[in-house]
């Protein structure tokens, strides 16, 4: 018997009938590591991505095919797919119809880069950005979340307000997850949070740049309140924009704890 006539006789356990009678809500892989490539500014970007891909399975079959999760995955290298909103979309649909399955979820965690200007020289260097893909497919709907992790600088309004000279400021991270209604290039979710901030923040920078970062945050002051609810202003007036989340955790300078709020939309 050849090769090929020995595949054909290998049993299909995953495929089998299962007589529990319960179903499963997801299945599959996580913490999975692969790289893909991101579209940044209508640039292809690549980037390495931690996954996770699951589906739903029916309460009569045995299990899910793991193996074609990472099959996806390679075909996005394979196929040069440049992701952005609409193409995960199309892509997490095959990727459910490579599984047979009706509902499913895909999550990728991974960093990009913004190259950015200082104020003042205009010296340019690269940021680095948190992101987060989310598209998942419920009850017959699919909806596609996007989520940036912004550094940026905040200084505190009671600081400055007490004290005869200076105020304490921190570097503080904007977390911004929103439902895409209609897609949102990555560089407008960081200024959402960027432009709300006492300062945003950049890689490098001159003398007369981080002149201008100080005074600037020195007359922009915030508390963590301030900055969670100017952003989330900012999203409440965005028409491409359905449900959202916004966080800010400010890095304190005088103590040993973060300073945290939360807004949502949900």
């Amino acid at each position: 018997m050849n090769n090929l006539t020995d595949a054909l006789q290998i049993p299909d356990t995953q495929s089998a009938r299962d007589h529990r009678h319960l179903a499963i809500q997801r299945v599959g892989v996580k913490d999975l590591r692969y790289p893909f490539t991101l579209r940044v500014g209508g640039a292809a970007q690549p980037c390495a991505a931690t996954w996770a891909l699951d589906v739903a399975l029916p309460a009569e079959q045995k299990g899910t095919h793991m193996s074609r999760f990472v099959a996806w995955l390679d075909e996005l290298q394979t196929t040069g797919a440049v992701l952005d909103a609409p193409a995960l979309r199309e892509r997490h649909l095959a990727m459910l119809a490579r599984l047979g399955a009706q509902e499913g979820r895909i999550e990728a965690e991974f960093s990009f880069f913004l190259r950015k200007r200082a104020p003042v020289s205009g010296l340019a260097s690269l940021l680095d950005y948190r992101g987060r893909w989310i598209a998942e497919t419920r009850a017959g709907k699919t909806v596609v979340w996007a989520e940036v992790g912004v550094p940026v600088k905040s200084l505190c309004p009671c600081s400055k307000e007490i004290s005869d000279y200076g105020a304490h400021n921190q570097r503080a991270v904007v977390t911004i997850r929103v439902e895409l209604l209609q897609p949102i290039d990555w560089h407008e979710l960081a200024r959402f949070a960027e432009d709300e901030a006492s300062s945003e923040i950049w890689p490098m920078l001159k003398r007369t740049d981080e002149k201008w970062v100080t005074e600037r945050a020195y007359e922009n002051p915030k508390f963590v309140e301030d900055l969670v609810r100017d952003v989330a202003l900012r999203l409440e007036r965005e028409p491409r924009i359905g449900r959202y989340a916004v966080d800010v955790e400010n890095i304190e300078s005088i103590h040993n704890h973060s300073a945290y709020a939360r807004i949502e939309r949900m």
